[in-house]
């Protein structure tokens, strides 16, 4: 027998487990010596455990800090590197491809259909172009039109893993008791809560096989609910994809976004009302470009403070949804454009009264200034959060996460939510979109 051939898989704690599960858990040809982690703090360090990594690796896989790879790949003699993360650059992408090659490995991506898992019901795939492009309203639109042709719909999330992975191989969703049994974090929490309110199960976590299996037993349709812009863990019977017209020319330009426009049935241009006519034609005609076929609808996310009378006049501190504005490279979110829109005297910045790691946060992601990215990834962070916002010289915090932050922070400030959900313009809507795929 052959020596197998080692491997390091570069991730962020999501497909870079799935892509393991899928191709390299029970495959004794390859030897998977390490995960190398990035995007996501706190994960390096860790071990992927061998509850889940399988009888080849009774071990378990250790995790690294991505900025280790040229070391280990000399240490270990690596063969192949896997890049197996999302929401990159082209040039991001190409410079790992070229560290991995001055030293000498071969480096590799997997086509999307190769991990994708065969459902027994329908699936309703929902993915982006970027972070931040509005996939998570256009998932609960989605969901919200399925519910009430009378489906019983189920979510499943793509994976936020960032606690015990063992314990988090499937986690199911249903009520607010089990956002506190699996210790969620932020990022988690507004990603599962609209749903949960709507009621909507939502499953998640790092086996997919299992919670695939486990998740279709409850539903007539399953919706992928795509993280960053990943392709789908899925196979869809009907893909949409949704575009930023605030971010023009990104569609063609980040991986894997445009493989998920190229795969698209459906492109939804989303924030019509925020971004110029301009904008939203050079979207659509670089979705043309690569997918002539595609079916374009076009949508806003209309804002909606809970309260606009408190907004007027006062000093105001935005919160913004984390992922959107770090590795999503957006500079504010919908609370900025609510202050703003209703008539805040100031927008205040936390930049100067930031502690601990919202500090380092705001040196990585120099974009972020003007806004508090709701960073929460464990409860010192969660601290630290609460700190940041006490300290910082406001009336008013302006919450732009899809969650009510006040069952997750307790801050002195007073909260104000911004809402804002999906709202398609003229036709084709999504409602016949999922009538013509005979969906409903």
């Amino acid at each position: 027998m052959p020596e197998p051939r080692k491997v390091i898989i570069l991730g962020a704690a999501g497909r870079d487990f799935h892509n393991f599960n899928v191709i390299f858990r029970n495959d004794a040809s390859f030897r998977v010596v390490a995960f190398t982690a990035t995007q996501i703090p706190g994960i390096e360090g860790r071990k992927y455990p061998a509850s889940l990594a399988g009888p080849l690796y009774p071990d378990g896989i250790p995790i690294f800090p991505e900025e280790d790879l040229p070391r280990l790949i000399a240490k270990h003699g690596i063969q192949t590197c896997l890049f197996a993360y999302s929401d990159v650059e082209y040039g991001y992408l190409g410079h790992r491809i070229a560290l991995a090659n001055a030293a000498g490995a071969d480096f590799r991506l997997l086509g999307a259909q190769e991990t994708m898992l065969k459902a027994k019901v329908p699936v309703v795939a929902i993915c982006a172009v970027r972070t931040g492009s509005g996939k998570s309203q256009t998932t609960r639109r989605v969901a919200g039109i399925l519910r009430a042709a009378g489906k019983k719909v189920v979510v499943i999330r793509h994976p936020m893993p960032y606690g015990d992975l063992a314990s988090q191989a499937v986690e199911r969703f249903a009520t607010y008791e089990d956002l506190d049994k699996y210790q969620t974090t932020i990022e988690e929490r507004e990603e599962y809560e609209p749903h949960i309110d709507k009621g909507t199960v939502v499953y998640a976590g790092v086996d997919y096989e299992k919670i695939l299996r486990q998740a279709e037993t409850e539903a007539e349709v399953l919706l992928w609910d795509g993280g960053n812009n990943d392709t789908p863990f899925l196979k869809p019977d009907l893909l949409l994809v949704v575009a930023d017209p605030l971010r023009p020319g990104h569609e063609l330009s980040y991986y894997p976004g445009e493989t998920n426009v190229r795969m698209a049935d459906v492109v939804v241009v989303n924030k019509v009302d925020t971004a110029t006519p301009e904008n939203v034609e050079i979207v659509k005609r670089n979705v043309r470009t690569v997918n002539p076929d595609v079916v374009i609808v076009e949508a806003a996310s209309p804002i909606t403070p809970d309260d606009t009378v408190q907004i007027r006049g006062k000093r105001v501190l935005a919160i913004e949804d984390g992922p959107t504005l770090t590795h999503g490279g957006m500079e504010y979110g919908a609370a900025y454009i609510a202050a703003q829109r209703f008539g805040a005297a100031e927008i205040v910045s936390a930049v100067n009264h930031a502690v601990g790691s919202i500090k380092e946060t705001y040196k990585k992601y120099p974009n972020s200034r003007k806004i508090l990215p709701a960073m929460g990834y464990g409860p010192k962070q969660i601290k630290e959060l609460e700190e940041t916002i006490d300290a910082t010289p406001c009336d008013l915090v302006l919450s732009g996460t899809p969650i009510d932050l006040s069952r997750v922070l307790k801050t002195k400030k007073p909260v104000v939510h911004v809402r804002y959900e999906l709202d398609e313009i003229g036709h084709p809507n999504l409602e016949d979109v999922l009538r013509d795929w005979e969906l409903i």
